[in-house]
């Protein structure tokens, strides 16, 4: 390069970088993130109709215009699912002693009928401060920050000491189906492995008000399991009604599950997100909260603190009703009934010990509990050492200072279960805030603030060089 453009690159650089007065738009560096976020979420990756192979070929040519080296792109294909590709970037480090650190993220999203959205889910809407379209939330808006990030590194922003891999997979969204994070991990290690990997799972969280009330780190994550319950009836005719009728034993099953709680359990992650968060609540939530941290048998701290949804979900096994189906004509006694039972279990226990404690609880012969397609290996909780969640605090007391940082511990189910297992620690951060609904995850007019967003992208860029230059956080 001669100097004259070495200097036009530097100063290029540094304008991406600079912030903007608010009110004038967005900085050069956000608009570019915006063009990449706009590309992914309009490039519809749902299992029924969409590619994620598409959209991996466009972030890949994204980065090859950046100058990412052929050598550096792999678009991994699975021949029996030709529009589920991954895409694994690998940005080479200047320090051989330091070992990789993996960027994952997931481009596949849950189906969105336009008929039922407001928007159109598949074409990015900027309006009243927010993003609105399927997957701005979860978890293109991840995707294209790793993508842009790494375009600031192949720019000239920072030189990272340890390589940097990148893996935005598919599958993520459909148990059962084919998950190229698994597909990697299996078929592909050589690609992904790393020291640890950082990927979605935790957030921020905004008060009605819309202040940053706190920022979370998501250390470990309860399993996904599907079970079906299943009545089968000779049936006959609705004119001579009995007892025995498949509907009514399902809807006694159901009845039944439905008052079914699991012991409740604590970690060291649920221990100190009960805690802080006890604090930065108050009240008589925070402080039911802090009590059952001191004692998980009290059973009035326990009944008031879960009756906010997410720690009920943090605090045990929990299983919930689903999908139903019954019966075959309306002149006909049912033949057949069908549940779909939606597990998140705790680690510690097992998918059949689970299926036993459904059989157990129906306590009805007519009704078959069945353990449906495994997703994956039960998720190990990786370890929050000082030097990784000294690095998240620093990140985060520079980008949002005077926010508390409180771990969590994942109530839903993440590709980090893949590679967790696999011995890769993987830890969710996102540095992005949303309201309490989590921006309508998998709902209607799914949303992001467009602020959160740009946020976000300050944030991973600063935690991404910080661990990119520290020794090897964990042993």
């Amino acid at each position: 390069m001669t100097p004259s453009l070495r200097i036009s690159a530097l100063f290029a650089a540094l304008w991406l970088s600079l912030p903007v007065a608010a009110g004038n738009g967005p900085t050069p560096g956000q608009a570019a993130l915006r063009e990449v976020f706009e590309e992914l979420v309009e490039t519809n990756t749902s299992l029924s109709a969409g590619s994620c192979t598409l959209a991996a070929e466009r972030m890949a040519a994204r980065l090859k215009k950046a100058g990412m080296p052929e050598s550096g792109l792999h678009l991994v294909v699975d021949p029996a699912h030709p529009r589920e590709g991954s895409l694994v970037a690998q940005l080479r480090g200047s320090n051989p002693a330091l070992r990789p650190m993996l960027l994952l993220a997931h481009i596949d999203v849950v189906e969105a009928k336009r008929e039922d959205w407001v928007r159109d889910p598949f074409t990015l809407t900027e309006e009243n401060g927010f993003f609105y379209a399927r997957g701005v939330a979860d978890d293109k808006a991840m995707a294209a920050i790793w993508v842009d990030t790494l375009t600031r590194a192949l720019r000239g922003e920072f030189t990272p000491g340890r390589e940097i891999r990148m893996a935005l997979t598919c599958g993520e969204e459909t148990s059962g189906a084919y998950n190229g994070a698994q597909h990697l991990v299996d078929e592909n290690r050589q690609l992904i492995d790393a020291a640890f990997a950082l990927n979605e799972g935790a957030w921020g969280k905004l008060d009605p008000q819309g202040n940053k009330l706190m920022l979370s780190i998501q250390a470990g994550e309860k399993a996904s399991q599907n079970y079906r319950l299943e009545v089968t009836n000779p049936g006959g005719h609705s004119s001579r009604p009995v007892k025995d009728n498949a509907i009514y034993h399902l809807a006694g099953a159901l009845t039944k599950v439905s008052a079914l709680e699991f012991p409740v359990q604590l970690n060291d992650t649920t221990r100190v997100y009960f805690d802080r968060m006890g604090e930065i609540l108050g009240g008589e939530l925070g402080s039911a909260m802090k009590a059952v941290v001191k004692n998980p048998g009290d059973a009035k701290a326990l009944s008031t603190a879960i009756t906010d949804p997410t720690n009920n979900a943090m605090l045990r096994t929990t299983c919930v009703a689903t999908t139903l189906e019954g019966g075959h004509a309306t002149n006909a006694l049912p033949q057949r009934a069908r549940a779909n039972v939606n597990c998140r279990i705790y680690p510690g226990s097992s998918v059949e010990d689970v299926r036993l404690a459904l059989q157990k609880t129906i306590d009805d012969p007519a009704v078959t509990v069945s353990t449906l397609e495994i997703r994956g290996p039960l998720a190990k909780t990786p370890p929050l050492t000082p030097a990784i969640m000294g690095a998240v605090e620093a990140v985060s007391a520079k980008i949002y200072p005077g926010v508390p940082l409180v771990p969590i511990f994942q109530a839903g189910a993440t590709d980090g279960q893949f590679l967790n297992a696999a011995g890769i620690p993987t830890y969710g951060i996102s540095g992005i805030f949303f309201e309490h609904d989590l921006g309508g995850v998998h709902g209607l007019d799914e949303r992001m603030r467009v602020r959160s967003l740009y946020e976000g992208r300050d944030f991973l860029f600063e935690l991404v060089k910080r661990l990119a230059d520290t020794p090897d956080p964990l042993p």
